[in-house]
């Protein structure tokens, strides 16, 4: 079977993965409308295509905090890698280091931030953390990646608790015997009713603040309102991000909430997005409104369950393809030329 698309590998996960993994990579919340939506959304935006520009010479770069990427899609922080492939987070960071774009390391990470720094020395990485309860757990995962080479830490403001992802409730979901949350273990006996603090505030980022010298950037954004106090309180970067639909059923899709918070933080911090990435014209679409890269969730699973870190860089090497194509039919020669003048809103 030709690998030509992203639904590619997507049926390919679907058929091959075991029921229970994949229900739990593809769950949204309650009626999966938000999940949906992020697809949804792209397709009422439509291109000002701009003509006889000389596209010969492509320049699809750009930067992320000051360090350069090949093209402006990382990989988000998704949980459980080895539900997709022996290898797991290992094979995620190898990919990622060849593709030359960055890996956002998750706190539930079946791979330790040890063997993840391994795989890969020199890559870009920014570790994804979820404050625990036991405070103690987050400042010791902090201080680790920091000391391990991780370039960013990225706060995930959008779960106080788990949304209620039907099938996992249907499947009794929980990770296989022989897999581990090798970054938290231990961590449960201290804390077993919740195991994520559902107290955290704004002022917690001066609590991290405390801990490290790594940028924050802060994900799960949706608002005007709320991307204010991301600037008041001295982050670096917002990801715009509904957790793939995950969190808060009815939640708006995340290329949608992108301009509002694109206009109030005025290029004071970076803006990303993840959520809904699916094709090279997705990636060029936020981009003309506002999001400096786009992150991808799913797609980077799948990619992992075709192939591991080979299917992988398949799936970012076609996003890539499709990048520079789109960008090219639209007009735009280098990423500096990608601006709001390029889309418009459909009217149905």
């Amino acid at each position: 079977m030709a690998m030509v698309c992203l639904s590619d590998f997507e049926a390919y996960a679907k058929k091959y993965l075991p029921k229970i993994a994949w229900d739990f990579f593809a769950a949204g919340a309650d009626d999966c409308t938000t999940r949906d939506e992020n697809i949804l959304a792209y397709k009422r935006i439509r291109f000002r295509p701009r003509m006889l520009r000389d596209v010969s010479m492509m320049d699809i770069r750009t930067k992320l905090l000051g360090t350069e990427i090949s093209f402006p899609v990382g990989i988000a922080p998704t949980g459980f890698h080895q539900l997709a492939w022996p290898d797991g987070e290992k094979s995620t960071a190898r990919a990622a280091k060849a593709m030359n774009t960055c890996y956002i390391a998750s706190t539930y990470s079946t791979c330790t931030l040890e063997e993840i720094s391994a795989a890969a020395p020199g890559g870009l990485r920014w570790f994804q953390l979820y404050i625990h309860c036991n405070r103690v757990v987050s400042q010791q995962l902090v201080q680790q990646a920091e000391a391990l080479g991780f370039q960013g830490l990225v706060l995930t403001a959008d779960l106080p608790y788990t949304g209620k992802r039907r099938d996992d409730v249907r499947n009794g979901f929980r990770l296989p015997p022989h897999m581990k949350l090798k970054n938290l273990e231990g961590a449960f006996e201290v804390c077993k009713m919740n195991v994520l603090d559902p107290s955290v505030t704004w002022n917690d980022i001066y609590w991290l603040r405390s801990l490290t010298d790594l940028p924050i950037i802060i994900k799960g954004i949706l608002t005007k309102e709320d991307a204010e106090l991301a600037v008041r309180h001295g982050v670096q970067g917002i990801i715009v991000s509904n957790h793939g639909g995950r969190q808060l059923d009815g939640a708006p899709a995340t290329i949608d909430a992108l301009v509002e918070v694109v206009e109030a933080v005025q290029g004071r911090v970076e803006v990303y997005l993840d959520g809904g990435i699916r094709k090279g014209s997705d990636i060029l679409k936020a981009l003309a409104l506002g999001a400096k890269c786009v992150f991808i969730g799913r797609p980077a699973l799948w990619g992992l369950a075709y192939k591991g870190e080979e299917g992988l860089q398949d799936v970012l090497r076609i996003l890539q393809d499709e990048f520079r194509l789109s960008m090219a039919l639209a007009g735009c020669a280098s990423v500096s030329e990608i601006g709001r003048h390029l889309v418009q809103f459909s009217k149905l």
